[in-house]
């Protein structure tokens, strides 16, 4: 496996706080051949001090999840608002993320249904499922620093999904279509959408929802809060700057949209960075 290199786009999503140190993520790049189906790998380890806890929380990106740790192997749909996990104690995991596409093809049908959701990978995969948790937990059993741990883990997911590529072309479309949204800020309504991919509009919500389990509006309001957090964190633009630059009507709009979903005033996640 090949290290990500360049910007980190996990920082993006990921509301860190600055000030903690107790956790790493290791990320890795998904092989050539399953680049459709699969975003990259992410592998937590933490150890945090007796009493305290460190809560992780995510700006998610529409697409679904796979993780496997020592006490739980799930499968997990969108949250659509803040993803929060707590750490505590000594652990790791071995997480995947996977493209648009994917979800509907491993669950066998629409994931809408798994929205705000997470079940055990055995209970949405069967077998495989089961199975994947098995090897993952047998090569990470001594830690994962042990050399070669995280590539065999990483290894077993890539097996179960090759089993089923090719991407049909519907999710090769989904994947354009979140691609765009979130490589553009110049893309701000659904309209802009529906044109560039010469789409209708009833026709753009019902495959978004199929495939992520969202809405088009859903991914465009996602990826500028994800654009906020990322450039309020770089500290070099007011708060009123950053909602022009979002595409905001004004300041309080845009302050509303922020902690509404992150619970935070923009001025105040900004203050962890200063």
């Amino acid at each position: 496996m090949k290290a990500v290199t360049g910007l980190d786009p996990v920082e993006r999503a990921h509301l860190v706080d600055p000030t903690d140190r107790t956790w790493r993520i290791d990320r890795h790049a998904v092989p050539d051949d399953l680049a459709d189906l699969a975003r990259r790998f992410w592998i937590p380890v933490w150890d945090v001090p007796a009493g305290a806890e460190s809560h992780q929380q995510v700006l998610q990106y529409p697409v679904c999840l796979m993780v496997v740790a020592p006490d739980y192997a799930r499968f997990s749909g969108v949250v659509s608002g803040l993803a929060t996990t707590t750490l505590s104690g000594s652990g790791w995991a071995v997480g995947l993320m996977l493209q648009p596409a994917a979800g509907a093809l491993l669950t066998g049908g629409p994931v809408d249904r798994w929205t705000d959701r997470a079940e055990e990978l055995g209970d949405v995969l069967g077998a495989a499922g089961d199975r994947l948790a098995e090897q993952v937990r047998t090569a990470m059993a001594a830690g994962p620093e042990r050399p070669g741990a995280q590539g065999e883990a990483m290894d077993a997911f890539a097996g179960l999904l090759r089993a089923h590529l090719p991407v049909d072309d519907e999710g090769l479309l989904v994947n354009r279509l979140v691609a765009a949204v979130e490589d553009d800020p110049a893309l701000l309504r659904v309209e802009e959408l529906c044109d560039r991919f010469g789409i209708a509009e009833r026709a753009l919500q019902r495959l978004v929802r199929r495939r992520t389990g969202l809405s088009p509006k859903w991914l465009i309001q996602r990826r500028r809060l994800q654009e906020a957090a990322e450039r309020l964190r770089d500290g070099e633009v007011s708060l009123a700057q950053v909602a022009v630059q979002l595409g905001y009507a004004d300041q309080p709009h845009f302050t509303r949209d922020f902690r509404r979903v992150t619970g935070l005033t923009p001025g105040q996640f900004a203050a962890r960075f200063r």
